[in-house]
């Protein structure tokens, strides 16, 4: 299981639990208190850090036994909801708030997603044009294009639609949201999508035959680049580059590598990377060059250039 769908399945336990917080009628330990004669029943709590007391209703046993078991439910939901909690932050989720700069960024890159898809398809050789591309993420359907490359497009809705969660965008960028964006970029076309590639490919137009990725190696390469000292487009523009070289999915390398560079640049206030409609052929050239180690740094400055769109 990959961290974020672990992540993703304890985020839902622990909505469930919280959900189920609510519905209890009182939240808190009944307590008895006398005046004269007459019993009523209150519920204590701690508000802050003060303990306050609610009154219920007149005593009565039935009354005072369901807030007793109330009590204990809400306990035990408590409990649960701390050790999910837990393991959470052992996967390396945090229930920060983003930063202002990158709500601003996340924005921006909303804004933007349809026509940073439409050229994301354009690279990939999908025959579309633009507005084709805005009925198909809006409708999910359109008239005149193969089913095959609406697929490819919706699934691009998909995977950016994941990285522009906002707890998405407060999990760390690795190999885990990687494969899961290729999983969501592959959907329909290949069962697990998500897998590391497991059989020899080729890449039309060089000499260049990517190795088998292995898994160890290929979470040391990315995390080694993450941990760079470098602005954050120069991070996200090697990770781009690295993933697209590696070839480390059977498909979808290219399409996936963008956008996992843009969980990283949106997640750090950077902006949003993209390859421009009309720099796609000057790219697939300098792609090439990367690949065969005769580039020279100019892809990299390429992509700084050319393909990132920043919203200050």
């Amino acid at each position: 299981m990959s961290g974020y769908t672990k992540i993703q399945e304890l985020l839902q336990q622990k909505a469930d639990l919280q959900a189920r917080l609510k519905l209890l009628p009182y939240d808190g330990t009944p307590e008895i208190k006398e005046q004269g004669e007459k019993k009523y029943i209150y519920v204590r709590k701690r508000m802050g850090s003060r303990l306050a007391s609610e009154y219920v209703d007149v005593y009565s046993d039935e009354l005072y036994q369901l807030l007793l078991r109330n009590a204990r439910e809400g306990r035990e939901i408590k409990k649960g909801i701390r050790k999910i909690e837990k393991e959470l932050a052992l996967c390396g989720f945090s229930e920060e708030e983003l930063s202002p700069e990158v709500m601003l960024n996340l924005d921006f890159a909303r804004a933007n997603m349809k026509s940073c898809i439409y050229e994301q398809a354009v690279l990939e050789g999908v025959a579309t044009t633009f507005p084709q591309t805005e009925d198909i993420v809006e409708n999910g359907t359109v008239n005149g294009m193969k089913a095959s490359d609406v697929q490819k497009i919706l699934n691009l809705k998909h995977a950016w639609e994941f990285i522009l969660d906002k707890n998405v965008l407060l999990f760390p960028s690795g190999l885990s949201i990687l494969s899961h964006i290729a999983a969501l970029v592959n959907e329909g076309f290949y069962t697990n999508g998500g897998r590391l590639r497991g059989v020899p490919v080729t890449i039309g137009g060089t000499s260049y035959v990517p190795p088998l990725p292995i898994e160890t190696v290929v979470k040391e390469n990315i995390d080694s680049i993450l941990a760079k000292d470098a602005p954050p487009v120069d991070i996200a523009a090697e990770l781009c580059l690295y993933c697209m070289k590696a070839q480390i999915f059977n498909d979808g390398n290219k399409r996936a590598s963008v956008i996992f560079a843009n969980h990283y640049l949106v997640s750090h206030g950077g902006g949003i990377l993209v390859i421009p409609e009309e720099r796609v052929a000057e790219f697939k050239r300098l792609l090439v060059l990367y690949y065969e180690g005769r580039d020279g740094g100019e892809t990299v400055s390429f992509i700084k250039e050319h393909c990132v769109k920043v919203f200050k």
